[in-house]
């Protein structure tokens, strides 16, 4: 037995499901630690239930963006802050001048 969208809609709604369409969106971006992925155009609805919001994305516009990985982490910004006796903001932009170099950027700012 096959159920329509009317039907399950109705279903939803007597269980206490709300959903609603999202007008308008233009593109939902997933960020994660190693990507972006975009989806374009895409059709969004919001689901809520007892306090819960639940979105749902359907799309045909996908693209995925490889994030570049960082070139200097939270600690190598402090350890070159304490060597060379400055800001963790000196330390960072030290480090970003010289490619995440540690020991250029010391140098940098102990010279």
């Amino acid at each position: 037995m096959r159920i329509s969208d009317r039907q399950a809609r109705r279903m939803l709604e007597r269980m206490g499901v709300d959903i609603e369409p999202m007008p308008d969106v233009k593109e939902v971006i997933i960020r994660t630690n190693s990507k972006d992925i975009i989806i374009k155009n895409p059709n969004v609805s919001e689901m809520k239930a007892k306090g819960v919001r639940i979105f749902q994305i359907i799309g045909e516009l996908i693209e995925e963006k490889v994030l570049a990985a960082p070139k200097f982490t939270e600690e190598d910004i402090l350890l070159v802050a304490q060597q060379a006796n400055v800001s963790k903001e000196a330390a960072k932009k030290a480090l970003e001048e010289s490619d995440g170099d540690l020991a250029k950027a010391i140098l940098k700012l102990t010279s």
